[in-house]
């Protein structure tokens, strides 16, 4: 007898058989569900993406919209150009990844090769300018100046040039109406990343890899309105890449246009005004250092005073945007952006800040009357206010005697601001404030000002700069402490002595903290713009606009225009009366007080100017200047680094911007002919029936028109035809240039004071 079944099998050979179909059984009820779940369920999305294998797209990219003045002269717009291009995906398809075509290319292009090469190579952390930092599947521009008879050659020989494209194509162009610059202002474009193009992919603004986008400046903060959107035709392709039929095809949409409120004509005086003031302070001798001022950098802000509107805004030094138009060059990054190169890139007028000097005071006058004195009260303007062992100077030991608030702004008298500001901080308490909130009258007025936080312009990356309250010095003292206690030394050299008061009491507020602050010195930081915006709003009454530069967005046919509309940020905490007090007292700052020999002979009765001047300290540097100054229509604001004082290095300056305003001649009378900008400009620029703006011609340099103007009207004896409604002209001739001798005088040390 045997165990064997008929069948043959073992029980465990038939067992395992039985494991065998299960299995296979498993693996074919898993593919069933996988081939219905890919056919059936799926079926749809992967035909769709299928289909995209074989459909190859062409994108045209959209026009960028036009940036333009108030008047509608283009300020950035496009032009066409013979674009000589490579392809990094073709290049590198190469045995030398491209060498010898790009060396060729440079030959006939007249370049530098390894300068061709620097341009194709991909940007990252560890590779410097230049370098490109767009999609490595986008053709990269190798020069946007190729002449016609080098794009001739390179298409001619397309076999010796694979990978390079020589077309023509709308590039940005930067046009400098009337030699304005406005580079700061306008910014600039590079290609978009493949990180930006991810973040942006589910936005209402997506990227393409072929989009040009905004860095900086206006091109930045209104890039989704000028850029448009770009145009993309499908084309269906067999196997072989053969086209075979066209699926789909989307218009690009042109950009829409930026009308903004610079006026083009007035922005050109801004920058040569700042630029001449910068020249002649560094042919000034500064008797404390011994040596020239050096007049580093500076910033000048022009804005609408009922409106908040910026008619110029010029920062210096300042670069040709156009440099970055078709990729820049090594040697140019290097200029914008090098050690030496004092960083042009930055817009100074939101960018830039400093000590304010005594155009702060304005502040302190609010914060003063807020705390219950007299605004015509008699206060002592001594030659010095001493704290202890410490002497704090008033301005060349100038002694005025009682005089009200009013005159104390006149002529900047240092002393009266010290002994309120220093009543104030006893009442509080002194070092250690009494329990509760401390009243903190001139810290609260600065913030009521606007002051330590953005105003809100229409420009990426603007700072806030600082009120050096409580709280501040609290955070400040924080992150500080360590390296102060680690520096500091009791009887060691000035800033050893400050590093070692700080490690033990930096959080505190200090009486000469309070003092020093009064006067907008210490660690008080403001920029221009936040300055102009203060001084508009006493020119209006008391309100404190966000200041814009962006007037109205235009769409490309014309047919939509979005106004962008001037908005009220708040109100000065002065009441009328009060305003109306340091209104008059500003004026006789420009008649009377610091900056009269800078208006001297300036028609008052016709247009009334009203001045701030203020001369900063920094520790280790020259003076900073400033001059805070208005009309009734605008706010004129100038600071210039290492450059004097406030009337001696920037008040010429300022007296020809508002002379290019309003059509004021040498001789003090009106030409209203010549006058740039007598009212600001209220309507938009008239739009034509295709869509395109209306432009007014710009004369080719209107700062160097009024200069000669000037210069004629000096050369004939300080005569010229006033208009007939104008009455008789005023008889002092253009002020003296340059510093006083007696503006300023070495300060004790340890005794932080500014001048007038």
């Amino acid at each position: 007898m045997t165990n064997i079944p008929e069948t043959g099998r073992t029980p465990r050979v038939q067992t395992r058989l039985v494991v065998i179909q299960i299995l296979v059984l498993s693996l074919l009820g898993t593919l069933g569900g996988r081939l219905w779940y890919l056919q059936i369920r799926e079926g749809a999305q992967y035909q769709k993406e299928a289909s995209g294998n074989h459909v190859q797209q062409v994108v045209q990219p959209a026009v960028r919209g036009s940036i333009l003045d108030a008047r509608g002269v283009p300020l950035a717009d496009n032009e066409t150009r013979l674009v000589v291009s490579a392809s990094r995906t073709d290049l590198l398809k190469q045995k030398d990844d491209g060498k010898a075509v790009l060396t060729k290319l440079a030959g006939v292009l007249g370049m530098d090769p390894q300068e061709v090469m620097q341009k194709v190579r991909l940007c990252d952390a560890k590779t410097p300018q230049p370098c490109w930092n767009g999609s490595p599947y986008q053709p990269i521009p190798i020069t946007d100046e190729a002449t016609a008879k080098q794009a001739l050659q390179i298409r001619e020989r397309a076999e010796d040039f694979p990978g390079i494209t020589a077309e023509p194509e709308a590039v940005r162009r930067y046009a400098a109406p009337g030699k304005s610059n406005t580079a700061q202002v306008l910014g600039y474009l590079s290609p978009v990343t493949d990180e930006e193009i991810q973040k942006a992919k589910d936005t209402s603004s997506p990227y393409l890899r072929s989009d040009m986008v905004g860095r900086s400046g206006l091109e930045r903060q209104y890039d989704a309105q000028l850029r448009g959107k770009a145009g993309v035709t499908r084309y269906e392709v067999d196997n072989l890449g053969r086209v075979i039929g066209k699926a789909k095809s989307d218009a690009a949409e042109p950009g829409s246009n930026l009308v903004t409120s610079i006026d083009a004509r007035v922005q050109r005086v801004a920058e040569y005004e700042l630029d001449k003031a910068m020249k002649a302070a560094r042919q000034q001798y500064d008797k404390i250092t011994g040596t020239n001022y050096k007049a580093d950098s500076g910033a000048v802000v022009v804005m609408e005073a009922k409106t908040g509107r910026v008619v110029a805004m010029a920062s210096a030094p300042t670069y040709d945007p156009n440099v970055w138009v078709g990729g820049i060059s090594a040697k140019d990054y290097a200029a914008l952006t090098g050690k030496n190169s004092d960083y042009p890139l930055l817009n100074r007028a939101i960018q830039g800040q400093s000590a304010p000097g005594s155009t702060f005071k304005v502040v302190s006058t609010a914060a003063a009357v807020e705390a219950g004195y007299d605004f015509n009260g008699n206060y002592p303007c001594t030659s010095s206010y001493s704290v202890g062992g410490q002497v704090f100077k008033n301005f060349e030991g100038e002694n005025f005697g009682p005089i009200s608030l009013g005159r104390a702004l006149e002529v900047s008298c240092d002393t009266v601001f010290y002994g309120l500001a220093d009543n104030e901080w006893k009442k509080d308490g002194g070092i250690n404030p009494k329990k509760g909130q401390p009243k903190d009258y001139f810290f609260k007025a600065a913030h009521q000002f606007g002051l330590g936080q953005e105003t809100g312009l229409d420009l990426p990356n603007e700072v806030t700069g600082r009120v050096p309250d409580r709280a501040w010095k609290q955070r400040y003292w924080e992150a500080n402490k360590d390296a102060w206690c680690r520096t500091g030394k009791k009887n060691g050299s000035y800033v050893e002595k400050i590093a070692y008061e700080n490690c033990l009491e930096g959080n505190k507020m200090r009486e000469g903290d309070a003092i020093n602050y009064s006067i907008g010195q210490g660690d008080t930081l403001v920029t221009p713009i936040q300055e102009a915006v203060i001084y508009g709003a006493i020119s209006n009454g008391g309100t404190m606009y966000t200041p814009t530069i962006g007037k109205a967005v235009v769409s490309a046919d014309g047919k939509q225009v979005t106004e962008i509309k001037p908005k009220v940020r708040g109100r000065l905490p002065i009441t009328k009366a009060t305003r109306d007090m340091m209104d008059q007292a500003l004026a006789g700052v420009a008649t009377r007080g610091t900056a009269a020999w800078k208006f001297a002979g300036w028609p008052q009765d016709k247009i009334p100017l009203h001045a701030k001047t203020g001369t900063a300290e920094v520790y280790g540097k020259q003076t900073t200047s400033w001059l805070a100054t208005y009309s009734k229509d605008y706010s004129v604001i100038m600071t210039i680094s290492q450059a004097g004082t406030g009337s001696g290095a920037s008040g010429e300056a300022v007296r020809n911007i508002y002379s290019a305003l309003y059509g004021v001649q040498a001789n003090g009378s009106i030409d209203n002919k010549r006058a740039l900008l007598p009212t600001p400009q209220k309507s938009l620029p008239k739009i034509q029936a295709d869509g395109t703006i209306a432009a007014p011609k710009i004369s080719g340099d209107p700062a160097k028109d009024q200069e000669a103007i000037a210069k004629q009207v000096a050369e004939q004896g300080g005569t010229t035809a006033p208009d007939d409604d104008q009455g008789t002209a005023a008889t002092t001739n253009t002020p003296p240039t340059g510093n006083r001798d007696t503006r300023r005088r070495q300060r004790r040390r340890g005794s932080r004071r500014t001048t007038a």
